[in-house]
């Protein structure tokens, strides 16, 4: 996790390390006009480098300097990073943007526990103890399809109403009060990496697993674009959505492959490169290619691939070929737990 913290005063500088010295695990940057802390020229600047940069941002300060400053850049609930108050005292931490989503409220607990501070957290869901669909897709790594849903599941049980459940993955645990395995009620959620062809409910929060790895080859200097139009026309047909992709793999001979590489970069996942000798030790019944092994050293590399990212979990797809690019998607085994 990349954190940014900036203070304004001596007390709030004694904050900030005393959070840089507890967050060792992470990435911390300390910002603030003094000697052994990162310059900034000017807190809007670095409001507008941190809201595009960092997964959590932190002021050590007044509440109305951080409203101020990250105003121009608050763009989506799904897209913006976590941002946090705290009194130069350290005697409060506030929830102030992203609290499911960017996991703002977590953090405010978090460094609360830190500091022995008071947590001041004040989205409707938390502050009642009701089940918040968002926070809970976020933290079993998964993604909010359509974020507009999300009022309309959180106002139905902060009404103390039912929403439904309709998961393709199995379900682990009781379920929290309000939500009920079935599509009969008007909102409710749908688990799946796929697009249904059917909306189950009127107002339906997808939330999908991110749990789709896709291995792929080809031959030397293949069109990017074609690469990629070719796969995501595929996915389409498969009805897979893009936030379902959890990586992209091949053998190692293609980690200078930039067909490969900007695949992932266009999705905004990592990209996995394995050996022949890792690939030829993954089990399963896969397509063989005695050209293929010449060339690479193995029979088979992008469902190879596929099945040892995603844990040899299931095949969406088999090797698929088309004009020296090859294709295969698996999900790794996962479940919805409660």
């Amino acid at each position: 996790m990349n954190i940014r913290i900036i203070s304004f005063t001596d007390r709030g500088r004694g904050v900030s390390q005393t959070l840089a010295a507890a967050l060792s695990a992470h990435t911390v940057q300390q910002y603030a006009k003094a000697d052994g802390f990162l310059p900034y020229a000017s807190v809007r600047t670095f409001a507008e480098e941190s809201m595009a940069q960092a997964d959590a941002v932190v002021f050590v300060g007044a509440a109305g300097i951080a409203v101020r400053a990250i105003a121009p850049f608050v763009r989506s609930k799904d897209t913006d990073p976590a941002v946090l108050v705290i009194d130069e005292n350290g005697n409060f931490v506030i929830s102030l943007l992203s609290g499911h989503i960017g996991g703002a409220n977590a953090w405010t607990r978090h460094l609360a526990d830190i500091l022995h501070a008071i947590p001041v957290i004040t989205t409707a869901t938390d502050g009642r103890g009701v089940f918040a669909a968002d926070s809970w897709a976020v933290q079993h790594g998964c993604a909010v399809k359509d974020i507009r849903e999300i009022q309309y599941i959180s106002g139905a049980l902060l009404r103390g109403e039912q929403v439904g459940l309709r998961s393709d993955f199995p379900i682990a645990g009781a379920l929290p009060d309000g939500v009920q395995p079935d599509t009969s009620h008007d909102c409710g959620m749908l688990i799946s990496v796929r697009e249904p062809e059917r909306l189950p409910f009127a107002h339906t929060l997808h939330v999908v697993p991110r749990v789709v790895h896709v291995g792929v080859g080809c031959k030397k200097q293949t069109d990017p674009c074609a690469l990629r139009t070719w796969i995501e026309g595929i996915l389409r047909a498969l009805r897979i959505v893009p936030q379902a992709i959890a990586s992209v793999s091949s053998i190692d001979l293609k980690r200078e492959e930039a067909a490969v590489l900007a695949l992932a970069q266009a999705w905004r996942v990592p990209v996995h490169f394995y050996s022949a000798q890792q690939l030829e030790q993954v089990t399963g019944d896969f397509p063989r290619s005695d050209f293929v092994r010449r060339i690479t050293g193995t029979d088979n590399v992008c469902q190879r691939a596929a099945a040892k990212a995603s844990e040899n979990g299931s095949c969406l797809l088999a090797k698929t070929a088309k004009d020296g690019m090859t294709v295969s998607i698996y999900a790794k085994e996962w479940r919805a737990e409660f």
